[in-house]
């Protein structure tokens, strides 16, 4: 009897498995790409197998195709169920900032493809959850006029969509126009206000003055008048500040309870970071632009910031993503996540969100993207309530293409056509009686 239940247990577990044959004859067979024209571009990823299953990913916002189809070549043939060899073979060749979107991309599709063949939900792949819902923090666009009374009523604005958790940015264009508000004026010979050309703090640059410093105060202040204390507020791309303008201004803005000061220094500059965050009471976080584990590691090490906040599209996917807030919490540092990517990109956020236990928010940056429901199927609806997210329950990610919604929205012609031109290595092997062969 007891070998009869184990055959009927067996029998059962394997009828979830969504494959023509095993498992273990899965095969790759093509990897394809649509670019979304958004706030940001999308590049779409579906990775094909000889069995008709496949998985979908992305690749990071505002980057490029190309940095995820330039490793096709090394998942052709491949069983995408050894996620890990795959990745390996491919993990050095990314990096910090969207060179590493490509190679979270493909991790995102491999473990949609894995959880639509087992018929479990990409949480489960990465120990399971915490949370049955994900609060969620709004991006709020800037005002044509950037007062006071201008970002309060942005804010009472994501208020009223039912967000409970807001961000607003506050860059050095809230002091157009205040007068006395810096020393100095940047050169056009020298600075591109949309490139950020030039390092922080040089003479190309400005000083904050005590009128300049008074102004984020009035801004901060008004906001907080106007949605009050239950709802937690942050800021962000305060501009191109020296350090010691950093600690000024956040000395400053300690009485208005800030859930963080967002990317005030450059990520890479470790020891002022470490500064800043020792002399201020309002907690810092960066981190949206580092490449795996390896990459935060002297960040958290020095605990140079309060709080992480990796964009798993960068970071390396959604399981180097857990690992990275595993390895923070351990010296008590909570996570926030970063994401500005399509309902694919974000149902990847949503699953690696359920399963990391020191988490405070993940971003959404598609409040005002009225198409950006449509570029898939599978969304639950509405989709947003109370400032939470459902975490969805079906195999893999939980969403399917909506192939009309994308094509409506292409960045250039390209949905999903071959990419044969990407199926040989581009690198070269040394013949000894020959040239470089490809």
């Amino acid at each position: 009897m007891a070998i009869e239940n184990q055959a009927s247990r067996r029998e059962q577990v394997e009828s979830n498995v969504n494959t023509c044959s095993s498992p273990s004859d899965l095969r790759i067979s093509d990897m394809r790409m649509a670019v979304v024209c958004s706030n940001y571009d999308y590049p779409l990823i579906r990775i094909d197998t000889n069995q008709g299953v496949y998985g979908l990913g992305e690749a990071r916002d505002a980057g490029h195709k190309e940095n995820a189809l330039q490793f096709k070549s090394f998942l052709l043939g491949e069983n995408p169920l050894n996620i890990d060899k795959i990745l390996r073979s491919i993990r050095h060749f990314g990096g910090h900032g969207r060179q590493g979107g490509g190679y979270s991309g493909i991790e995102l599709a491999l473990y949609d493809l894995i959880g639509r063949v087992y018929g479990v939900p990409c949480y489960q792949l990465l120990g399971g959850r915490y949370r049955d819902k994900v609060r969620i923090y709004a991006d709020t666009p800037s005002p044509a006029e950037p007062t006071p009374e201008g970002y309060a009523e942005r804010v009472k604005g994501r208020v009223a969509m039912g967000m409970t958790f807001c961000k607003f940015d506050l860059s050095l264009n809230v002091l157009a126009g205040v007068e006395g508000a810096l020393v100095g004026k940047p050169s056009a010979y020298d600075y591109d206000p949309d490139r950020r050309w030039t390092a922080r703090g040089t003479v190309v640059r400005t000083q904050l003055t005590e009128r300049g410093i008074e102004r984020y105060v009035e801004i901060v202040a008004a906001v907080r008048e106007a949605v009050g204390w239950d709802i937690p507020l942050c800021i962000d791309h305060l501009g191109d500040i020296t350090l010691n303008d950093a600690i000024r201004l956040g000395r400053a803005l300690e009485p208005f309870g800030l859930a963080w000061i967002e990317d005030v220094l450059p990520w890479q500059d470790i020891e002022g970071n470490r500064l800043l965050t020792r002399a201020i009471e309002v907690p810092t976080l960066t981190g949206e632009d580092i490449y795996l584990l390896d990459g935060f590691k002297p960040l958290i090490d020095q605990r140079a910031v309060d709080i992480i906040q990796p964009d798993l599209l960068t970071a390396g996917g959604m399981l180097e993503t857990k690992r990275i807030a595993d390895y923070a919490e351990v010296h008590n540092m909570p996570t926030v996540l970063h994401c500005a990517s399509s309902p694919i990109g974000y149902l990847a956020n949503l699953h690696c969100a359920a399963a990391i236990p020191s988490l405070i928010a993940l971003e959404n940056h598609a409040l005002d993207l009225p198409f950006w429901k449509d570029l898939v199927t599978g969304l639950p609806d509405p989709w947003l309530e109370e400032g939470f997210i459902a975490v969805p329950e079906k195999p893999g990610l939980g969403v399917d293409l909506n192939l009309e919604g994308i094509e409506e929205n292409l960045r250039f012609p390209g949905l999903f056509e071959p990419t044969e031109e990407w199926n040989t290595p581009k690198l070269g092997f040394w013949q000894p009686d020959k040239r470089w062969d490809k």
